[in-house]
């Protein structure tokens, strides 16, 4: 099953620090691999190793990389011959397939999508996601509850991670309640989407995907969710890259799935 991939956008509010104009936010490093990697090898771990990438702001460093991708980084090998010969024990991308489609600079998501849509193929079912959030979500659970309702799409919901407060005014600007976003109940859109491909049907010319496609889906009701309350994060901020960093290096990331088991159920 294809995966396509949105990692074209500039991720203004990662700018700060040793992170520039020149680093697109797919590509900030989360130990010895960038982010995109991290998503592309928690899909591949699930037997979905088919990726469309779609590039926008520096493709170009997207493009490099894979180019120039160092498997000894981040896999066990046999050095002989004082080095002349390296015997991989374990492989990242030798069996994946990567399409690089340059969507336009300022494209927005829906755009970006129907730019990579003649890539699908015959697929009538396909994946898509943002290049920017990692979890520990069941994808074989997910495909099977999206098979059984037989909808044209679904995404993830999931509870937010912010440190914010909800405020509520019913006479302004008198306070009524303040309460932590995790308190309210409230879910937000995590990615991780499952598409049919009549989801083409319902994106015109300009539109962003979770707007007006989204509301035409949801009249129609062919919006379903997936709700998970495990682990879900995405990098936004530099705090963010601050906590990702700081779950990676204790060993036990938890959207490391190929680590946590030999074998996925392939759909």
């Amino acid at each position: 099953m294809k995966v396509v991939l949105f990692c074209g956008g500039m991720g203004m509010r990662l700018r700060m620090r040793e992170y520039s104009d020149q680093i697109p936010k797919p590509m900030v490093e989360i130990g010895y691999r960038p982010l995109l990697w991290h998503v592309m090898k928690y899909y591949a771990s699930f037997g979905h190793k088919d990726f469309i990438l779609c590039l926008g702001y520096r493709g170009d460093i997207v493009k490099k990389y894979f180019l120039d991708f160092n498997e000894t980084t981040s896999n066990d090998f046999v050095l002989t011959r004082g080095g002349k010969n390296i015997k991989l024990i374990r492989s990242d991308i030798e069996d994946w397939r990567i399409t690089f489609v340059d969507t336009g600079l300022h494209s927005n998501i829906g755009q970006r999508l129907k730019a990579v849509e003649k890539y699908l193929g015959g697929d009538e079912v396909f994946l898509a996601n943002y290049s920017d959030g990692l979890s520990n979500l069941p994808l074989d659970k997910m495909l099977d509850h999206f098979h059984h309702h037989k909808k044209i799409a679904s995404l993830v919901s999931v509870k937010p991670h912010y440190s914010f407060h909800v405020v509520s005014m019913k006479y302004s600007p008198i306070v009524e309640e303040i309460m932590h976003i995790n308190d309210k109940g409230i879910w937000i859109n995590g990615g991780y989407f499952i598409f049919r491909k009549d989801i083409f049907k319902y994106i015109e010319n300009g539109e962003d995907l979770i707007e007006e496609p989204f509301k035409r889906l949801i009249l129609n009701k062919q919006l379903i969710s997936y709700k998970y309350s495990g682990f879900w994060m995405c990098m936004d901020t530099f705090k963010d890259k601050q906590r990702l960093d700081e779950i990676y290096s204790k060993g036990d990331a938890p959207w490391e799935v190929w680590k946590n088991t030999s074998d996925h159920k392939n759909v």
